[in-house]
């Protein structure tokens, strides 16, 4: 399964790569804000985005809206170093497959939500 990692961190994004490549994805690439995923997801075409809520520009809530008008697009995982509960109705109300935070990721637990979709 191809995964796109979209962090403006490089340290989450290169912590997030080794973990899950470890864990058995295919990290086709990564972005660093929400313009540059939307550009990754048409080149690369990943099955998975794991997007973080807070991007500089256009936020997570917004490519993930965007990546929804594609029937075909990817699932999309929001994360963030904050709690589901920060972000209420934005959350329950966006288009994304679901929500992992950041201190609980791992391949088992993004498995889980993909699974579950």
């Amino acid at each position: 399964m191809s995964l796109l990692i979209v962090d403006d961190h490089p340290n989450f994004r290169s912590f997030a790569r080794l973990l899950l490549s470890a864990e058995g994805f295919d990290v086709a690439g990564e972005a660093e804000d929400g313009e540059s995923a939307i550009e990754a997801v048409e080149q690369l075409h990943p099955d998975v985005v794991l997007l973080d809520v807070q991007l500089p520009g256009i936020d997570g809530f917004e490519v993930a809206r965007r990546l929804a008008e594609d029937p075909d697009g990817p699932q999309v995982v929001l994360t963030s170093s904050r709690e589901a509960r920060d972000y209420g109705s934005r959350l329950s109300g966006s288009p994304a497959t679901g929500f992992l935070p950041k201190m609980e990721l791992s391949g088992a637990a993004l498995g889980a939500i993909i699974a579950a979709a």
